[in-house]
């Protein structure tokens, strides 16, 4: 009786229920697959300013550190030892001071050499790896076939009754992006949406409703049948097409250098 009521109301419930069961729209699910910098980008003005803060009130209310109380220690002991005092402390003379080892710990960072943080894909301007520009995010964008045409789109797939759209984003990335590529979803929940209307309508439908999913990426690369590009913000707003571009960075965090 219950059902009835519900499937025959004009009200929002039945007018709700019907529309759902005839959806003239394909349910999409995209995931968003992020690296993270690897390098510390630089600071801007105003991190550098709070970094100089910061680092003054460490200086004016932090206590002293061991190296500094050793240092402090040395110094007494080297007066005492001059003076030819009994106080002396002859196993902390004896030891290697404060000033030693800082000495050595300097003669040793001066042999180190850093990594240099052009990668050779910066070089030879490969954008099929996610090992090039170091200090900035890098989004995953692959080629996607939507009628007699190829765009570049980040990975999706159609929704499967019985899926969750969580379930959609895994398998996709499964499917579409080959066994050795290893991410992390953040969300059980779409980060972000889309709709877009198909040139001619496709077994009645009309067009899709894309959910977007965000992921970080955590090892491994993607197969390179699908042409795939790690793409800077810059550089999706050449690669993808325009009103897509935007709503994916709606919920990307900006970079500001």
């Amino acid at each position: 009786m219950l059902l009835r009521k519900l499937i025959f109301n004009k009200g929002p419930i039945g007018s709700t229920i019907f529309q759902r069961g005839r959806s003239s729209w394909d349910i999409v699910t995209s995931v968003c697959v992020e690296r993270l910098p690897v390098v510390t980008p630089p600071l801007n003005d105003i991190q550098k300013r709070f970094k100089e803060l910061l680092w003054t009130v460490e200086v004016e209310k932090s206590l002293k550190s061991d190296h500094e109380l050793r240092h402090e220690n040395d110094k007494v002991q080297a007066e005492l030892l001059k003076n030819e005092s009994i106080e002396v402390d002859l196993d902390a003379v004896s030891k290697i001071t404060a000033q030693d080892f800082e000495d050595a710990s300097q003669d040793e960072l001066s042999k180190f050499k850093f990594a240099d943080i052009v990668t050779e894909a910066d070089k030879n301007g490969d954008k099929g790896t996610y090992e090039r520009c170091l200090q900035r995010h890098l989004v995953l964008v692959t080629d996607v076939k939507l009628g007699n045409k190829v765009w570049k789109l980040m990975p999706q797939g159609l929704w499967k009754e019985g899926e969750s759209l969580r379930q959609t984003a895994e398998r996709v990335i499964s499917e579409q992006c080959g066994p050795e590529l290893k991410v992390k979803f953040l969300s059980n929940a779409p980060c972000g949406f889309y709709k877009y209307k198909y040139p001619n309508e496709i077994d009645g439908k009309i067009g899709a409703k894309v959910f977007f999913y965000y992921a970080n990426h955590d090892n491994g690369e993607v197969s390179k049948k699908l042409n795939p590009n790690w793409l800077t913000r810059k550089e999706m707003v050449e690669a993808l097409p325009d009103r897509y571009n935007k709503s994916v960075q709606s919920f990307l965090i900006e970079e500001h250098f």
